[in-house]
């Protein structure tokens, strides 16, 4: 009987967790720091669309603007991601990755960049993906 319980627990474990889905969020709901960010690093664009995503554990924000770009941010307002084809500011990479990438792909456009608390990674225009330590040591180059 004790098996059964447990069995039935993590089934309703997971089947919450598969059903969490992302819901439309207004951009006024958005938290404070997600504006203040937005605002600052984008000041003219337009939002298309904010969501957050409903997951049980780590729910999370993603907003499209209308120039391409798409953002991703932690349940804090804490920037996780960013794509954008058209390039990603410098300005919200760490120094350290951006002095290693020009100098050694200065024709290079960073199209992608991504926060874990173990890394950094960023997408460059020629199709290379670099990882950074939390030292700003590269770690992995993927082509």
């Amino acid at each position: 009987m004790k098996k059964i319980m447990t069995i039935a627990a993590a089934v309703f474990f997971f089947a919450a967790i598969a059903s969490a889905d992302d819901r439309h969020v207004d951009v006024n709901r958005l938290p404070e720091t997600i504006k203040t960010f937005l605002n600052s690093n984008y000041p003219s664009v337009q939002i298309l669309y904010s969501t957050k995503d409903d997951d049980l554990i780590r729910p999370d924000y993603n907003v499209a603007l209308e120039n391409g770009v798409k953002l991703e941010f932690y349940n804090d307002g804490a920037l996780k991601k960013i794509d954008a084809r058209d390039g990603v500011p410098s300005s919200l990479i760490p120094v350290q990755i951006v002095q290693y990438v020009k100098g050694r792909y200065p024709d290079a456009l960073f199209v992608g960049y991504e926060v874990d608390r173990k890394h950094y990674e960023v997408k460059l225009s020629n199709r290379l993906e670099l990882k950074f330590s939390k030292n700003y040591n590269l770690i992995e180059i993927d082509d």
